[in-house]
């Protein structure tokens, strides 16, 4: 198999059947972009042999996925969870997001049987997939990088997470707050740099079991910038990544992500180019695999104000959420 599968949060996707030509710009055709988290793929642009809208039959039939979950181990992110807080305190850092991903087996089923769940899920996220033979991933992300049609750019701040209960005690909450806003700031002032930025209200976004804050921003360029130039401008937010971002912080953020075994696509931006906008998103709520070996990771941003207790809460709520959309 060869295929890379995207759906938009109304429901309608597009299967990209391979062999894939690839290329380093951003074609005129119809193309998907796909790259790791340190975009190292110098072609990160798929143009399918066929496109195929995804209707009903056009995927492999569903069929039910056991799996067996190993449990996480916990020492060498409780050391990058500790050392991170401590720059951060000692003002040094204002945000990084470390990552715990937990490993599984599959003992009954085809994992190609995700790509009609992702396809056919009603949570209003954007649905992503690429898988090469028996390697591959896949996800339902509620976060988008960008979108973009010539010089209009819509995105969103999308960080800060409680599961569903008490609102009016999630939007007080000092510390999701101050983690959402790191966001919101270094979005505003990247585009501020190259555009008319304009700021909708801070809300709640409900999505598989999680709230999120998300705060909708749109820009005007001034300047004509491609889909590539906006994805190294923008790629990675402090939602995902670290602030600042100098070469100093993201060194130390690869390394971090190294010693804990993060697969290159979690938090990589994954796109699909078609009819004349760029839907860019961040692939998170997602798994990767090799063969029936699987690996499901959650991060969270480490501000001020992190606890580690209430951040293991959030990355077991986080990586539960994306087991229970997939049906795994």
């Amino acid at each position: 198999m060869d295929v890379a599968l995207f759906r938009l949060p109304d429901g309608r996707a597009w299967l990209g059947l391979g062999p894939f030509t690839e290329t380093n710009v951003q074609p005129p055709c119809t193309a998907f972009y796909i790259n790791d988290f340190d975009l190292t793929d110098s072609k990160p642009w798929k143009i399918p042999q066929q496109l195929v809208e995804v209707m009903p039959g056009t995927l492999p039939p569903e069929t039910d996925l056991r799996v067996r979950w190993d449990k996480p181990i916990t020492e060498w992110f409780k050391m990058a969870f500790r050392r991170i807080r401590r720059e951060v305190l000692a003002h040094r850092l204002e945000k990084m997001v470390p990552v715990l991903t937990k490993k599984g087996h599959v003992m009954e089923g085809s994992i190609d049987s995700l790509l009609h769940r992702i396809a056919s899920a009603g949570n209003g996220g954007w649905g992503y997939a690429r898988v090469k033979g028996d390697t591959g991933f896949a996800g339902i992300t509620p976060e988008l990088l960008f979108e973009q049609k010539g010089r209009s750019i819509q995105t969103m701040a999308l960080a800060g997470t409680a599961k569903p209960g008490d609102d009016e005690t999630f939007l007080r909450d000092s510390k999701e707050i101050e983690e959402h806003e790191i966001v919101v700031r270094f979005i505003e002032e990247i585009l501020n740099g190259v555009g008319t930025v304009n700021r909708g209200q801070r809300g709640i976004l409900e999505t598989s079991g999680l709230r999120h804050f998300r705060t909708p921003l749109s820009a005007t360029l001034s300047i004509d910038l491609g889909a590539d130039e906006l994805v190294r401008l923008l790629h990675p937010t402090p939602a995902v990544g670290c602030l600042p971002r100098t070469p100093e912080w993201l060194a130390k953020l690869r390394e971090y992500r190294e010693m804990l075994k993060v697969p290159g696509f979690f938090g990589a931006p994954f796109g699909f180019a078609h009819e004349g906008t760029v839907h860019m998103t961040v692939a998170i709520r997602g798994i990767g695999w090799q063969d029936k070996e699987l690996s499901l990771s959650s991060g969270c941003g480490v501000v001020g104000g992190s606890a580690f207790d209430h951040e293991w809460r959030e990355l077991r709520l986080k990586r539960e959420s994306v087991a229970r959309m997939l049906g795994l």
